[in-house]
């Protein structure tokens, strides 16, 4: 295949992609009911139902816009060569491969991140706002794109480098070590996400002693889950929204609560 037959099959991916994720999301849209079925009446307050649908309704009307304007920007920077005009840019100041690759993937994210982010503003400061749940403050939102740079750059830089060596030096066979390494970080990551990554961007503190904490420990135990420790975490410092997650692997495994999950539901919930 030739340069251009490549470049239309790139944008017909591009094209399909996003024709099949819109269509998607607008079923999903489409379907959304404002009214609370009747079965539902007795579980659910009606006006916190009709509130959650127009939060949702909100949250996909903004989700096309932002996929539109990255489909169209994608399909722009393709057409005009801009993915190969910054490979020949930064090749007239670097030399070697690997550092070439890691600059530009580097660039591109930088740029990016930089698109995205009026939207990530919008999204928070906005819509989250507008609904009630938003607690991120300006100086919060700065800090964790600051944060979010300085991982990307350390793990990703690292990472990368690791990657890209291997397929320069390994052979054809590079898919494996490339494999075996992704693997291997993904497990370090799992294991370590909550005592070593979250706490950059929220404080930990382990569960209290109490009814709660029996509770859970009580439930994991009867369905064989075994726990390594309860973690509560300061969600309400960027939203009201309640939630909560584990991570780990085997005998390790956290499980991390919202503020807001404690304040806001029974034990029982």
């Amino acid at each position: 295949m030739n340069p251009t037959e490549w470049l239309y099959l790139i944008l017909g991916i591009v094209l399909v992609d996003y024709a099949i994720d819109q269509l998607l999301d607008y079923l999903n849209y489409k379907h959304s009911k404002t009214a609370l079925p009747d079965k539902l009446k007795d579980l659910y307050d009606e006006e916190e139902y009709i509130r959650s649908q127009k939060y949702q309704k909100a949250k996909s009307r903004f989700g096309f816009l932002t996929s539109a304007f990255s489909t169209i920007l994608t399909i722009l920077v393709l057409s005009f060569g801009g993915f190969g005009w910054l490979d020949g840019f930064l090749r007239s100041y670097i030399e070697n491969p690997i550092l070439l690759s890691l600059a530009f993937f580097g660039v591109l994210f930088v740029l990016s991140d930089i698109v995205n982010t009026p939207f990530s503003y919008y999204s928070t400061f906005v819509i989250e706002e507008k609904f009630g749940f938003n607690k991120t403050t300006l100086k919060t939102f700065i800090i964790d794109k600051f944060k979010g740079y300085l991982l990307t750059v350390i793990i990703g830089g690292i990472l990368g480098y690791a990657l890209l060596w291997i397929v320069h030096q390994l052979g054809a066979n590079f898919w494996l070590y490339a494999l075996a390494l992704v693997a291997t970080f993904m497990l370090v990551m799992n294991l370590f996400y909550t005592s070593l990554i979250l706490p950059l961007f929220n404080k930990l503190k382990p569960l209290e002693e109490g009814e709660l904490k029996d509770k859970i420990m009580s439930y994991a135990a009867g369905v064989s889950f075994p726990l390594d420790n309860i973690f509560v975490i300061d969600g309400s410092k960027r939203s009201t929204k309640a939630n909560a997650f584990f991570s780990g692997i085997g005998k390790k495994k956290k499980i991390v609560l919202y503020d807001t999950l404690i304040e806001k539901h029974s034990h029982e919930e």
